[in-house]
């Protein structure tokens, strides 16, 4: 496989000759299936190699010990190549550029390496606090995704906790704390902020459980009063849809897979994370079904294939699917080739929202789920049925749509609408 990109044999048996050669050629093998691109697998060839050597000079003698020295060559490459890194996401832009082919090789040939419990991307606190994240995983029940929402919040305090140059976690105080939630909340629903403060409740309490503060300043943190049916919700008008539509290259593989998408948010009012996780057989071509398994509300929906959706999924599934014999529909167009994401799908529709000027608050995937239900609004129907139809667990995650129902609150209004609600 090295002889596919090195004209040189030698070149290749130095590859080869390297202590960690057999695992690298393994990996150049898996790059090349997954159709990486040939400069990237020849830029990471080299860094493999000066993995390998580096491990070497800390002691290392098998492949099983390798996992143990990813962090400190981080550090070393870091070290290397980010001294014009002007901030933090650049450098971490540098330590990805080490870590993330370093980590993909040994997935490759050590047992068990993505399921060891190691974090793959570094987790605020890790230091004053190892064991917080496990303390959240193990001992509170919490859910992945619920977890990820603890990493972005605490991720922005650890940031914040740098930028005053407070860097002991016993230096924490009432007026610390005020000056995050003022200074960082800056573009956040009230909802948002309401739920950053419960993280950092819940942080602060695990650090003075396990002694690393002095007190307890859980109770320091207030958040903000959010009132149930207190905002609207924010969809875009049928004419901005269209827009939104037209901005969408339809040419290339991400344009279809991109429009099957938007076509599904709009038409069903899917929430991202049920469109991540269709799969083929969710798709019922004879008989023209879609079908929503495990929803939110714990029940499934079988919705009508409506033909523009069905022929914007063919003409994706046809010729801009990768190849591969994982069953989910949409997938990345980059390699490795991965089955969509939630976060993935609300940012395309972001994208696309920017892309065609239609300004909207905090746009994503839920913003064209609420253009939907509008749409069924407009069109007179019940709550009952909206709600039954975009799968809302409780009726009373509908109520709100009765706020943006003008023409039945018009008759309501002048006192001959009392059967509308």
């Amino acid at each position: 496989m090295l002889e596919r990109y090195y004209v040189r044999p030698d070149s290749a048996d130095r590859v080869r000759s390297s202590w960690v050669g057999d695992p690298i050629e393994k990996y150049v093998g898996w790059l090349t299936q997954h159709r990486y691109a040939s400069r990237t697998v020849l830029r990471r060839i080299p860094l493999l190699m000066e993995f390998g050597e580096f491990a070497r000079r800390r002691g290392a003698t098998k492949l099983e010990e390798l996992p143990s020295h990813i962090e400190a060559f981080t550090v070393h490459w870091l070290t290397k190549h980010g001294q014009g890194c002007k901030s933090d996401e650049a450098r971490k832009k540098v330590e990805d550029e080490a870590r993330n082919p370093v980590e993909q090789m040994l997935t490759l040939v050590i047992p068990n390496f993505t399921d060891d419990g190691r974090p793959r991307v570094q987790e605020p606190f890790r230091y004053p606090a190892p064991h917080f994240f496990y303390y959240l995983r193990d001992e509170r029940g919490l859910r992945e995704t619920s977890i990820s929402h603890y990493r972005i919040d605490l991720r922005a305090f650890e940031n914040y906790l740098r930028d005053i140059g407070l860097h002991e976690l016993q230096g924490l105080s009432p007026v610390v704390l005020s000056g995050f939630v003022t200074d960082r909340s800056a573009g956040l629903s009230k909802t948002s902020v309401k739920n950053r403060c419960g993280v950092l409740r819940v942080f602060l309490r695990y650090l003075y459980r396990e002694r690393v503060v002095p007190r307890d300043l859980s109770s320091a943190v207030e958040s903000p009063r959010v009132y149930r049916l207190s905002s609207i919700p924010r969809s875009i008008t049928w004419d901005e849809v269209h827009h939104m539509l037209e901005a969408v290259d339809r040419r290339t593989p991400v344009g279809k897979r991109d429009y099957a998408i938007l076509l599904m948010l709009v038409t069903y009012g899917l929430r991202g994370r049920e469109i991540a996780a269709l799969t083929l057989d969710d798709i019922d071509w004879r008989r023209e079904r879609l079908r929503i398994p495990e929803r939110k509300a714990g029940h499934s929906t079988a919705y009508p294939l409506s033909p523009i959706v069905g022929e914007a999924i063919l003409d994706y599934l046809q010729h801009g699917r990768p190849q591969t014999s994982d069953r989910n529909i949409f997938f990345r167009v980059l390699p490795p080739y991965k089955p969509m994401t939630f976060s993935g799908v609300s940012s395309r529709a972001s994208h696309y929202l920017h892309k065609a000027g239609i300004p909207v608050s905090r746009p994503g995937s839920h913003t064209l789920r609420h253009t939907c239900v509008q749409r069924l609004v407009d069109a007179s129907f019940s709550l009952k049925a909206i709600g039954d139809y975009v799968g809302h667990k409780r009726a009373a995650s509908t109520q709100i749509y009765a706020k943006v129902a003008v023409d039945a609150l018009r008759e309501v209004g002048s006192g001959v609408g009392e059967e509308v609600l």
